[in-house]
């Protein structure tokens, strides 16, 4: 009950925030106020709907549909490098009559899926090479690779997130994640260093290390929506302006009801709300994975706690590109961001920890 009431909390409070932060853009652009949050409120209630039928699912027969769906995200992920690009990139399917939703919201899914199906059923042998690293990374590396070519940095990043946490809690041994943290670490290096040879890298980068630069026309630009983040945050103080009152989303920070729609949390509600708001996020995750480590198998917890680990993961990198801690990568913030597909596929996701938690050790309050 308390994950479900989290949940449920943390969609209506982001209902209330996306349609503050949207309808001025939303009226501007399209001419009705509410057009965000009436795709939004409909999809919210269709994940609810879903979330409450698969809690009554038996979590176990997705043993046998991790393979499938993972072909399913892979096949995802290649038809929509097919397709004409959005914004100059390959991350959107757009359906007819729905809307559209990103690949990568279904791969990491099917990333948590696969890894708790394949680590559940050989744990024994998670020591070795040959069962307990090589098939993992493969699977990675064509995913990441897929994504990449989108390109989608900030789904990469999670993926490699996830894939570490699970394995980590697979049994694999820490030698191996020594490896891999330098050569991630070598990656950065290099972007950092020579970011100039990567064009794409190079805009993100240079802007977040430059945000206020006004050296050119172009860095003016690329870092106009990272200002005005910034602007939004620091004008909120620590009660805020007060819901409804932002400045900044009038036509001054692009696109707010999507990944900057926490800088509008940060101004409206100040830091005292966006505190009890990044609060509410721990306490969701911290009770995913307490259900999960109750779990009476080992693919319950993995499955749980990879799902749980995959919300928090997101609301810290939405949060540091908010703030401009990290470079912006495009990640939305859970349950708050437009985008009705994938808010569905989250809510839908939380019935699996739902389903985990009705046959778990814990004591039902």
């Amino acid at each position: 009950m308390p994950f479900l009431f989290l949940t449920l909390i943390l969609v209506s409070i982001g209902l209330v925030m996306m349609f503050s932060a949207s309808y001025a853009y939303a009226y501007y652009n399209y001419g009705d106020s509410y057009m965000f949050i009436r795709s939004q409120a409909l999809f919210a209630v269709l994940g609810i709907v879903a979330m409450f039928a698969i809690s009554f699912f038996d979590y176990h027969h997705f043993h046998k549909l991790a393979i499938p769906i993972l072909m399913v995200a892979w096949g995802f992920l290649v038809l929509v490098l097919l397709l004409p690009p959005i914004k100059d990139v390959h991350r959107w399917i757009v359906i007819p009559g729905l809307g559209q939703f990103q690949p990568s919201e279904v791969a990491k899914f099917a990333l948590i899926l696969i890894f708790s199906h394949l680590i559940s059923i050989n744990y024994k042998k998670m020591d070795t090479f040959r069962i307990g690293i090589l098939p993992f990374v493969v699977i990675l590396l064509v995913t990441v690779v897929l994504l990449l070519a989108e390109p989608h940095v900030s789904a990469s990043v999670i993926m490699v997130l996830l894939a570490g946490v699970l394995l980590f809690v697979g049994g694999v041994k820490l030698r191996w994640f020594a490896v891999a943290i330098g050569a991630v670490g070598a990656v950065i290096a290099y972007l950092v260093l020579f970011a100039s040879d990567i064009g794409y890298a190079s805009d993100r980068i240079e802007a977040w290390l430059n945000p206020f630069s006004n050296a050119t026309q172009q860095l003016i630009d690329d870092t106009w929506q990272t200002r005005q983040s910034l602007y939004a945050v620091g004008s909120g103080g620590l009660l805020g302006v007060g819901i409804g009152q932002s400045r900044q989303k009038y036509l001054y920070l692009p696109e707010p009801q999507n990944d900057f729609v926490f800088a509008i949390v940060c101004e409206e509600l100040g830091f005292l709300g966006a505190l009890i708001i990044v609060i509410l996020f721990a306490l969701l995750v911290w009770r995913g994975i307490t259900i999960s480590l109750g779990a009476k198998d080992k693919f319950g917890m993995l499955l749980g706690t990879g799902l749980s680990v995959q919300v928090g993961l997101q609301v810290i990198l939405n949060i540091c590109v908010v703030c401009n801690t990290i470079p912006n990568t495009g990640i939305s913030l859970p349950f708050f961001s437009y985008g009705g597909t994938s808010l569905v596929l989250l809510l839908a996701q939380m019935g699996i920890v739902l389903s985990i938690s009705r046959n778990s050790n814990l004591e039902k309050f």
